[in-house]
């Protein structure tokens, strides 16, 4: 009998929307500081530790700093044309008030609580239930659905917190917990080790977001649906992931879970917390991992790690202006081994423009570093339009995929994600003309010309006008 594995994520319920908070992308100063974190770097342990008996010492405190998410949203069905045309056209859409569930983590006393982005995504209403009972309503801060994490704060003050670790220090066997709230049966600790560090290309993220980051902590804690967002911790109590997914044949926990690296979560939620989106670095290199074949052929040894440079792009790019060359083989930045071009590319997304980086290369089989001055990553999501909707300025190659006259000028949709709030609002090919009767030729006048609540789009679809009504969140 033939065993599929699938891989997937845990809140249980409804994928959620991107609240308004993520709206100075457009570079407004944050309403949010940065909270004053606790954090621990020292190893788990050293050497042989005594037998233990109990963790309940250990994980007393960072227990109540694990909260459960509660969101919703109000979906709009739309009401079939065959009933429209039966009790009239002004037959108002239904509503549906959907809820879902999930954990999170508070990592300050002021009420920042990082947790996944698909426990919060789409939601129009969060609420956050403490170990104590009490209850508040959240604020989004931030999402990155790159890495699957997301910031949320609550007005509270002298909140527990949890500290955090320096997951790059965690081995394959450390004892691990995870803690959250599973299936809604309320906060559950559950035990285990790290089964491997650094998994990639799981397809947890990258079947929704092709560029996305996975670096993750793989445990046989048990985690199950409503776990996400919660904390994955060490034997000290420390917080070292964010729990985000499993790998199961059955829906059910199998021992394949998968956590966020805490050092990568809070380098996100730091820029969520600063800048709305998250900024990244860029080098400016095309590069393929090192085989021991391609190893052989540059004369090196075949156990040779790093990733080859096959291409500087852009030409004028940070790495190229910092003399970086074709056949360069990247082996550490900073002094961390890169061994294929997924630590590469997380190694320099983790790192902030601006920042000049150590790169040690192999040219003609010599070790040499050098400077790179990282520049900034293009950020994707602004080509969005709307939540889950892509626009893109028309051109004649557009215009002959989606058979646009040549009179016809504005934006063309070129994508409207399932999950999007307006998924049958806008059919993919149509072309805005105007927003609020305002000319748009771009992203910018497009955004500047949509207010809050009801607005009107005058489209240009399969050769007809017509005026087009949707809701601004």
């Amino acid at each position: 009998m033939k065993t599929t594995l699938v891989v997937v994520s845990l809140a249980v319920g409804i994928g959620l929307l991107t609240l308004n908070a993520q709206t100075n992308k457009s570079g407004r100063a944050s309403e949010f500081k940065q909270p004053a974190l606790r954090v621990d770097n020292a190893p788990v342990a050293e050497g042989k530790a005594p037998a233990l008996t109990s963790y309940a010492d250990s994980l007393t405190d960072v227990r109540s700093a694990v909260v459960s998410i509660y969101s919703s949203k109000i979906v709009r069905q739309q009401v079939p044309e065959i009933l429209r045309r039966f009790y009239g056209r002004d037959l108002p859409d239904r509503e549906q008030r959907l809820s879902g569930m999930g954990s999170g983590v508070l990592i300050s006393a002021d009420g920042y609580i990082l947790t996944n982005n698909h426990v919060i995504e789409e939601a129009d209403e969060l609420k956050v239930a403490l170990s104590d009972d009490r209850e508040f309503t959240a604020k989004l801060v931030g999402t990155d659905p790159k890495t699957d994490i997301a910031v949320i704060k609550i007005e509270a003050e002298n909140l527990p917190f949890a500290t955090l670790a320096d997951s790059d220090k965690l081995r394959v066997g450390d004892v691990v917990f995870a803690i959250g709230n599973p299936l809604g049966i309320g906060q559950t600790v559950t035990m285990g080790i790290v089964s491997a560090t650094g998994r990639k290309n799981v397809n947890l993220l990258t079947d929704r977001a092709p560029d996305a980051y996975e670096d993750f902590i793989q445990t046989d804690a048990a985690i199950n649906f409503g776990n996400s967002g919660g904390a994955l911790v060490d034997a000290k109590g420390r917080l070292v992931g964010i729990n985000s997914g499993i790998a199961t044949t059955n829906r059910g926990n199998i021992g394949i879970g998968f956590a966020v690296p805490i050092n990568l979560a809070s380098n996100v939620m730091a820029s969520l917390i600063e800048h709305g989106t998250v900024i990244r670095g860029y080098m400016g290199v095309a590069s393929e991992t090192l085989t021991p074949d391609i190893a052989e052929s540059f004369g090196l040894p075949r156990d040779t790690r790093g990733v080859i440079v096959t291409d500087l792009s852009p030409a004028d790019g940070p790495a190229a202006e910092a003399g970086i060359k074709r056949e360069d083989i990247i082996t550490a930045i900073n002094g961390r081994a890169v061994n294929s071009r997924d630590d590469l590319r997380l190694l320099v997304a983790q790192t902030l423009p601006g920042t000049k980086v150590a790169v040690t290369v192999l040219r003609d089989g010599k070790s040499r570093t050098i400077d790179v001055t990282l520049g900034t990553l293009a950020d994707d999501n602004l080509a969005e339009l709307l939540v889950g909707v892509t626009i893109e300025p028309l051109t004649n190659e557009l215009r002959r995929e989606y058979r646009i006259d040549a009179r016809v000028e504005g934006l063309v949709i070129t994508a409207v994600s399932p999950q999007s709030p307006y998924a049958g609002v806008f059919p993919v090919g149509c072309v805005i003309e105007q927003i609020n009767r305002v000319p748009v030729t771009d992203l910018a006048s497009a955004r500047s010309a949509i207010r809050s609540g009801r607005n009107m789009a005058f489209i240009h679809y399969r050769g007809i006008y017509r005026y087009l009504v949707f809701e601004a969140r």
